[in-house]
């Protein structure tokens, strides 16, 4: 019998992490970062079987987009101390 797990960590800025660089590094894709004008390269990462972004029928295209998505969230979060997105 199959025992499952599920581990869902908050990413705040005030432990230095982003949005932006955990997308990049979960999906293995280049990502720049418009809020803090880093670039985040995993295009090497060779552990990443599948990546999708899901959006209803009636989001916009731009939200296809992993990169022009996170960087909004990243963006609709003004507070230093923001928690901006769970993995």
């Amino acid at each position: 019998m199959a025992i499952y797990h599920l581990s869902v960590k908050v990413i705040a800025r005030s432990s230095g992490r982003s949005a932006t660089a955990a997308a990049a590094y979960r999906a293995g894709e280049k990502i720049h970062d418009s809020r803090t004008g880093q670039i985040f390269d995993y295009t090497r990462k060779k552990e990443v079987s599948y990546r999708r972004i899901f959006t209803p029928s009636n989001a916009p295209q731009w939200m296809k987009d992993r990169e022009q998505l996170w960087n909004a969230v990243e963006q609709a979060e003004t507070r230093k101390d923001a928690q901006v997105s769970s993995s």
